[in-house]
Parts: C-alpha cells; sequence; structure tokens
C-alpha cells in the first residue's frame, strides 16, 4: 500500500507524537471501552488531536456517529482531527495470538466482514497473512499492535510480519500503564530501531479503555 494517504504521516511518527497530536488505537463501549464516540471525540478535541483512529475490538460501530459528530463540529467552526477507519483484529502469526490494527480501509468493505462480527473469526480468517490480504483488499493498512506484549519476542513477531506484508507496528506504546500515557523507552526504542530495519512504519497509540483519552 505505498500509495495510501495515511502512510504519509506514520511516516512523521516520533516519540512525542502521542497523545497530544496522534492516537491510532483506542476504544469505545462499542468493544470494551467505557467512552461512547461522542464523548471521545470531544476529548480529542480539547487535546487538538490531529489525527485519530478508533480501533474498537471486532467492531467499526463507532466510525459511523463520530464521524458525523466531527462533520458537525467543524461545520461549527472548530477544528477537527482526521477520524481513519480503524479497527483491531486478532490474529496468528507464528502460532501466537496477536493484535492487528486495520487503518484506513474503505468503511464497509466487504473483505473485513469476518472481522467485525463482535469477536475473533475461526479457521482462515485468523491467520496472519490471510488478515493482511483482507485488509489490503479493504485498501487499508495492517500494523502490529503492541509487539511488546506477547508471549513470543517482539524481535522474532516484528521479522514475521514484515515477512507477511504487514506495514508497520506500534513503535510507542505505553507498556508500564502509566496515570498518562508516555511511551516505554528503552522497549520501544527497541521496536523503533527493528522497524527502521525491517522498512515498516511506526504507529502509536493510547489504547484507551478508560475514560480519558490520555491514559489507558
Amino acid at each position: 500500500m505505498a500509495a495510501h494517504p495515511l502512510r504519509a504521516v506514520l511516516e512523521q511518527v516520533h516519540p512525542g507524537s502521542c497523545p497530544g497530536t496522534l492516537n491510532f488505537h483506542c476504544h469505545t463501549i462499542h468493544s470494551d471501552g467505557s467512552l461512547r464516540p461522542q464523548e471521545l471525540g470531544e476529548q480529542a478535541l480539547s487535546i487538538g488531536l490531529e489525527h485519530l483512529a478508533v480501533t474498537d475490538h471486532h467492531s467499526t460501530q463507532a466510525f459511523e456517529p463520530l464521524q458525523k459528530w466531527f462533520a458537525g463540529q467543524a461545520d461549527s467552526g472548530a477544528v477537527v482531527p482526521t477520524l481513519w477507519s480503524g479497527v483491531e483484529i486478532s490474529c496468528l502469526l507464528e502460532s501466537c495470538l496477536v493484535h492487528v490494527l486495520a487503518l484506513g480501509f474503505e468503511p464497509g468493505h466487504s473483505a473485513l466482514d469476518p472481522y467485525r462480527q463482535g469477536q475473533a473469526p475461526v479457521g482462515e480468517p485468523l491467520q496472519g497473512g490471510e488478515v493482511v490480504r483482507r485488509i489490503h483488499d479493504a485498501g487499508g493498512l495492517a500494523v502490529l499492535a503492541h509487539p511488546g506484549r506477547y508471549r513470543l519476542s517482539f524481535r522474532r513477531l516484528i521479522p514475521a510480519a514484515a515477512a507477511l506484508g504487514f506495514d508497520g507496528a506500534e513503535a510507542y506504546y505505553d507498556y508500564d500503564l502509566q496515570p498518562r500515557w508516555q511511551p516505554t523507552p528503552v522497549v520501544c526504542e527497541a521496536i523503533a530501531r527493528l522497524l527502521d530495519e525491517h522498512a515498516l512504519l511506526r504507529s502509536c497509540g493510547t489504547d484507551t479503555h478508560g475514560l480519558q483519552l490520555c491514559g489507558r
């Protein structure tokens, strides 16, 4: 997906991008989050986010109401973030259950139907290569979520993701779960270097499940 418009944004991601400028990983009540889409949108406006994707688990129900709410705010003169489509998908990578963020795909595209059912798929749609293929068919980017959180090391998972055609991974993530989100220095720096080695994009996001968009 070399020409994807989100690529230019992700190419600029750095340790200070999140939570104040970019957030490509957060949740609402449409999966396991605590915020309603409008509440999340209100916080995004209040902190001046420039780009946002809601990535509920196996659900895209938050996208349309949030898109409409942002449009109404823009009509009233507010500066609103660019809203990208998103969904968090469970899949198998190296026989390890991981999460993949689909970002910037065509909303409603049928290729992602198995991942909008409120639960993880079974069979072939659960395989990493198939997940990536379907995300690309829908016009999106495939990003490995929080690569430092799995039973297999990110040093094994990131090269495997690159081999399957993933576009990137979350370089910056709060593995220490601070009250206010901040990237965990040593592990995030190592992940970022490995992504560069494999020519993968860097992403970032708070993975918000609670009531504050600037926290986990």
